[in-house]
């Protein structure tokens, strides 16, 4: 007989999944009947929060939704940080949970891990959230997930299955394939969006994550309009090195000059949230009077003022306009001098030591061309989320906006790395939000993931320190001492070494890539 726990696993491979994060426990064991002779690989992570942020890792790094196996109560309740990660910078993550039998649950009788109502508060996280009551359920629910993720602003969606409901039989299901796509580009929106692209003299592209995809037709789309491009953190390695690249946060003085000198401001795929446009809370940033908005969302087009909004993948919409406008536009003469101006002034303003952790970030990315950086909020990810030039799209991505979840970096980069096996990846985290997850590398060693684990040991919370005296606090409780990170990477097996300032980084990543396994640097600073 085949169970609903079995069916559960056939059907995630007619999905395309090839890889699960989880702990077993007593209320997933039956989810766990059909997995050896699957051909999904199940990888599991030290923590719950750690399989939430190695399928957030593995969705951005790889392009597929990421999946999560949890037990009900704790294991879920630990997985929810990851989800709030993963809603905030719009990952498709699909957690599926046990929960308690059917006719105990919402009655406090005290059963183990029981909550008052599981369901009621994953709504509140996830995008969506269903209980599988019946085996005929399973298909219709594992498509709508799926069909959420490929046509829509993707997120966490869970799914929970009561353990007196996996072991039902469920012969004969089949899995309900969706081709489900974004909402093609409205004709008329495209229409006055040309119009308004054709009169402007000054154009300028913003780059936010939801354009990770689209890099050939916004390279394009960029040299067509002569139009500089300024990227949010989510979205650099877009147009690496180009003359129109701007590389650089919306919240530096330069780059908000040079948005409001622009005429005409096309924003594809960014939310224009605060941590992105104004990151030091000095509510300097003004969203522009002439917009045109591409976002797969509606109502993140309704959040905010826009002269034209364009529903679509951002690929397409800017195809799309592409085609409107036609091969004979002129495109704009200055826009790589007002980019180079922006570049260089958005430069002077960072401080001496963001600059210099800046050329860190960039030695590990000269070190080890076509990386993937996961970052975690640490002194350096915050610098290079100020200015930094990726070389890969999608390559770059942290935690240090958005949701800001500490301790993200090592678990992600695992599963980043499992997600593209060809690239290298390098994990760089604090010593502070190292200790949040540490354990994780552990996992890496079990997954034969080569995970470099770059730790920038400045013994404490420094950027929060920071934070307290520039307003007058007294520093409290930002100086946790840091273990021997050394000594702890060796009792699990794994090699590593400690450099004194950055001097020898490049050296110490090319020796460890070549090890071809997890490895730890522990770089230590003042």
């Amino acid at each position: 007989m085949t169970t609903v726990g079995e069916a559960l696993i056939t059907l995630l491979e007619a999905h395309g999944v090839d890889t699960v994060f989880g702990i077993p426990g007593v209320h997933t064991v039956e989810l766990y009947r059909g997995l050896a002779r699957s051909k999904i690989r199940h990888v599991t992570p030290r923590h719950e929060q750690g399989a939430g942020f190695m399928a957030d890792g593995y969705a951005r790094a790889g392009g597929r939704p990421g999946v999560a196996f949890v037990i009900t109560g704790p294991g879920l309740t630990n997985t929810i940080t990851a989800m709030g990660q993963a809603r905030a910078d719009s990952v498709p993550m699909l957690v599926i949970s046990g929960v308690n039998a059917t006719d105990t649950l919402g009655k406090g009788l005290g059963y183990l891990h029981e909550l008052p109502d599981q369901r009621g508060m994953m709504e509140k996280v996830a995008l969506s959230s269903e209980r599988i009551t019946e085996a005929g359920q399973l298909p219709g629910a594992l498509a709508r997930a799926f069909a959420l993720f490929s046509s829509a602003r993707p997120g966490p969606v869970h799914i929970e299955i009561p353990t007196d409901v996996m072991v039902k039989p469920a012969g004969g299901i089949a899995a309900a394939l969706s081709n489900a796509a974004p909402p093609a580009p409205d004709a008329a929106a495209i229409a006055e969006a040309a119009k308004l692209i054709r009169a402007a003299s000054r154009p300028l592209i913003l780059a936010g994550g939801g354009a990770r995809k689209a890099d050939a037709a916004l390279r394009r789309f960029a040299e067509t309009l002569g139009a500089p491009v300024v990227e949010t953190a989510n979205a650099r390695g877009l147009l690496h090195g180009h003359p129109l690249c701007v590389p650089a946060s919306p919240s530096l003085k330069a780059v908000r000059a040079l948005v409001a000198d622009a005429d005409l401001v096309i924003a594809a795929g960014t939310e224009f949230g605060p941590t992105d446009y104004d990151g030091y809370g000095d509510g300097g940033f003004v969203l522009p009077n002439n917009l045109i908005r591409i976002d797969i969302g509606a109502d993140q087009i309704a959040r905010r003022p826009v002269t034209v909004g364009i529903q679509a993948d951002c690929a397409e919409g800017i195809e799309a306009l592409l085609s409107a406008i036609g091969p004979g536009h002129p495109a704009a003469k200055d826009g790589e001098a007002r980019a180079a101006a922006a570049r260089k002034a958005a430069l002077a303003e960072l401080k001496p030591e963001y600059l210099a952790q800046v050329r860190a970030v960039e030695m590990i990315r000269d070190a080890l061309p076509g990386a993937i950086i996961v970052g975690d909020s640490t002194q350096p990810i915050y610098a290079a989320n100020l200015y930094y030039d990726h070389d890969r799209p999608g390559g770059w991505f942290n935690a240090a906006t958005g949701f800001g979840a500490l301790g993200y970096g090592p678990p992600a980069a695992i599963g980043a790395a499992l997600a593209v096996p060809q690239a290298p990846v390098v994990c760089l985290t604090g010593d502070g939000g190292f200790q949040f997850t540490l354990p994780e590398i552990g996992a890496a060693l079990d997954a034969d993931t080569p995970v470099i684990f770059v730790v920038w040991n400045n013994r404490g919370y420094r950027e929060i320190e920071t934070s307290m005296l520039d307003v007058g606090v007294e520093p409290v409780g930002v100086s946790p001492a840091p273990p021997d990170f050394c000594k702890l990477a060796e009792a699990y097996g794994i090699a590593a070494e400690r450099l004194t300032g950055t001097a020898d980084l490049a050296g110490a990543l090319k020796r460890a890539r070549a090890a071809g396994k997890p490895r730890v640097i522990e770089i230590t600073v003042d």
